[in-house]
């Protein structure tokens, strides 16, 4: 990596640089025809939304070998179940991947690849502990020859500065000549049946062109319209973060916006229908940004660059506006209820959704939460409907016990949070029969992904508030 030479951090770095067609020679090589032919393995590292879709798709074309730490998980899939429903159940039962909890059983493997989640803190800053643990697991274990591509999101640099002597420490091997690395960005967009594996054009890198050539081969074996090759593992890690800080700046911008429309009393959607009229225009909307990607991925940019002596000026700014809403949702709740006559305390407050995005049992780094944990210090303790997230996900990770749709009865106030498409079947008929009985304009409804037009919504004769 000529950005650790030119630091001086690793004199290792420096020789590697130097001496690169001299540890070809040496290196012990495989070959994608090995793979193809099923006499090598491959093994991916992390069966959640990224690597299981991965996994089951490469299986159809060479012998693969699933990884994960969690037996439990192993367990689910090798009785033909995904909780995640990336992959169907049909889909599980035809593929010929071999599922396994023994890190023992990388040793096998000529190509790992690396898909495990790389959330944030507490404080916002990376929490590389999956990846390190991950890639500490795979250095005890791998053999000489191998090729380790990492598709965790990380900032530029992560995957040679921090992997690579990882791997190096933990197997004894020697970086370029004993086993080689490669990155190729995870693109999933858990929940959608649209933009899948297979479609979505994918980035791929390798430390030089040996390793470039099997891991693009690898990777266009199952992505039909094919990889797009960058120059440097470096450049394909700040693919990643720059595309989903991009998103996140830009929804950004919208929710700043709702929040002066709101003001206004100008609809935000009206105005964006108004906009999208435009041949240039981008059509983003206002909402809660969560998740592993879009909430996450700037955060990795700005970390590093801060580290560097940039302290960002425009995605940070678009972070703090986004990590925000929730307790905007919240307190337009909490207000239009006492416009509406109730004492808030007092109130019944359901929330439609829990997971970052709809159709999708992801719960991870949802913002829902937000809205949970500023009504909680309104002393309100809402009820949480959602018919796509697990029970277990949704006590383990925000204390939230879930209840069922036909279970809610007697509410002052509902907050559609995510727009799955069992709520999305509700008319303003049905959602009126969550409330307790008393006059519509003391019945609060918050709109938050604008599911029902406005003229349907004055004509419900509630009291609604949408974002």
């Amino acid at each position: 990596s000529p950005g650790r030479a030119e630091t001086g951090q690793d004199q290792t770095a420096c020789f590697l640089v130097t001496e690169t067609q001299a540890f070809v020679k040496e290196r012990t090589m495989i070959t994608f025809e090995a793979l193809r032919e099923r006499r090598q393995p491959l093994a991916v590292v992390g069966l959640g939304y990224v690597g299981l879709p991965l996994a089951v798709a490469l299986s159809r074309h060479m012998d693969v070998l699933g990884f994960d730490i969690n037996a439990g998980r192993i367990a689910e899939l090798a009785q033909g179940h995904d909780r995640t429903r990336e992959v169907s159940d049909e889909g599980l039962r035809a593929a010929t991947t071999r599922y396994t909890s023994d890190p023992a059983d990388l040793a096998q493997a000529a190509v790992i690849i690396v898909a495990v989640p790389t959330p944030i803190d507490d404080h916002r800053s990376p929490d590389l502990t999956p990846v390190v643990g991950a890639t500490t697991t795979v250095g005890r274990h791998m053999s000489k020859g191998c090729v380790v591509v990492y598709e965790s999101t990380v900032y530029p640099g992560l995957t040679e500065e921090i992997c690579v002597p990882i791997l190096e420490k933990e197997s004894g091997l020697r970086f370029g000549s004993d086993f080689t690395v490669g990155y190729s960005p995870e693109r999933i967009n858990p929940g959608d049946k649209v933009h899948r594996l297979e479609n979505i054009r994918k980035i791929v890198s390798g430390m030089d062109k040996e390793s470039l050539d099997i891991i693009k081969k690898v990777y266009d074996i199952v992505i039909e319209v094919g990889t797009y090759p960058v120059s440097t593992i470096k450049t394909a890690e700040a693919v990643k973060v720059v595309e989903n800080s991009q998103r996140d700046i830009n929804i950004a911008f919208m929710n700043e916006l709702a929040m002066v429309f709101d003001r206004m009393d100008i609809d935000t959607n009206e105005v964006v229908d108004g906009m999208n009229t435009k041949w240039n225009a981008l059509g983003f909307r206002p909402g809660l940004v969560g998740g592993h990607c879009i909430g996450v991925d700037p955060y990795y940019f700005t970390y590093q660059a801060e580290k560097l002596g940039y302290h960002s000026q425009i995605i940070l700014n678009g972070r703090i506006v986004n990590d925000s809403m929730g307790r905007y949702v919240a307190d337009a709740a909490v207000k239009n209820m006492i416009a509406a006559g109730q004492a808030p305390k007092k109130s019944k407050v359901v929330i439609l959704g829990l997971t970052f995005k709809e159709n999708c049992p992801d719960t991870r780094n949802s913002k829902v939460d937000d809205i949970i944990k500023r009504l909680n210090e309104y002393e309100i303790n809402p009820i949480v409907v959602d018919p796509w997230a697990s029970e277990h996900d949704a006590m383990h990770e925000y204390g939230v016990t879930l209840t069922k749709l036909e279970d809610v009865s007697g509410a002052d106030c509902v907050i559609v949070a995510v727009a799955h498409n069992e709520f999305k079947k509700l008319s303003l008929d049905d959602i009126k029969k969550l409330y307790k009985a008393s006059p519509d304009s003391e019945k609060v409804l918050l709109d938050v992904k604008g599911l029902y037009s406005v003229e349907n919504l004055k004509a419900s004769g509630m009291r609604y508030w949408r974002l």
